[in-house]
């Protein structure tokens, strides 16, 4: 039984609200390294005055090669979750990938996240919307904005209210994503929140052959101009040495170069929503 309520989340209704985030990451990798990052990023988040979720994959099975790193499967993987809930005292989401995974998986998570290229998949996106738990729904790399509104019917049709639309970036051609910015506006227009993934949005897929490559040194530019919309959230992997990561290292934000970059987000948030944009014809 979980030990603490986070009940901000619950109030994650629209857009209106200050900037939250999700960090952490891309894949678990043990427990000790699992705790130790959270515990960084709670110390800033309270630093900052921000809230955030802690992320972090048992598996990531969309991979480029039977070879890479997946994670430490799903058993282990919910223990070290659960223990950084409890331990660090954060609330925590990760990918489930099979309606097999959503039971478990939800009795220790708090947001239950559905991965971009499965965004098709109804039975899964029904099984998580079935939890009523909060759900991001990453934005498939070969769907349009609009298209989104049929995924966010398809979560809200389970009568979960809590159903986050996340972007994502979309296919460029081969191994490259670009970021289309009327997206935002679009999405928002269905009364959902919307949280942009940034890190993933500057990957390369496949980049490296039987890996993606990726550049963080993008992060900041695409955040503020996705965050000067007034979102109501940025995911961001982040590690404390992306060139060892065992996965989606060239796109994760340094540890130590995040405090910045969150501080620059934060008031930027405050200055975008404090303002409506004005509205031209």
């Amino acid at each position: 039984m979980k030990q603490k309520d986070f009940a901000w989340l619950r109030e994650i209704k629209d857009n209106s609200e200050k900037l939250f985030f999700i960090l952490g990451p891309c894949a678990i990798e043990n427990e000790k390294h699992s705790l130790k990052v959270a515990e960084c990023l709670k110390k800033l988040s309270e630093k900052l005055k921000f809230n955030f979720i802690f992320k972090s994959s048992f598996d990531k099975a969309n991979r480029m090669s039977v070879k890479s790193y997946r994670g430490v499967g799903i058993n282990k993987g919910l223990r070290i979750l659960e223990k950084v809930r409890n331990t660090i005292g954060v609330p925590v989401i990760t990918d489930v990938h099979d309606v097999s995974q959503v039971a478990s998986v939800s009795d220790v998570v708090d947001v239950i996240q559905t991965p971009a290229l499965l965004c098709r998949q109804t039975d899964l996106i029904a099984a998580a919307g079935n939890t009523g738990k909060p759900v991001n729904v990453k934005k498939g790399q070969f769907m349009t904005a609009e298209g989104m509104q049929h995924i966010a019917d398809k979560a809200l049709s389970t009568g979960n209210k809590n159903i986050w639309l996340c972007e994502r970036g979309a296919s460029f051609g081969y191994n490259n994503l670009v970021v289309d910015y009327r997206n935002f506006s679009i999405m928002k227009s269905f009364g959902r929140p919307i949280v942009f993934d940034v890190t993933h949005s500057v990957q390369r897929p496949g980049g490296q052959g039987c890996a993606s490559s990726g550049d963080r040194g993008l992060v900041p530019s695409l955040a503020a101009s996705a965050v000067a919309q007034g979102i109501a959230g940025v995911f961001m992997e982040v590690h404390e040495d992306p060139e060892k990561a065992p996965c989606d290292g060239p796109n994760s934000v340094r540890l130590a170069h995040l405090e910045n970059l969150v501080r620059y987000l934060i008031d930027l948030d405050t200055w975008a929503k404090e303002r409506e944009l004005p509205e031209v014809w």
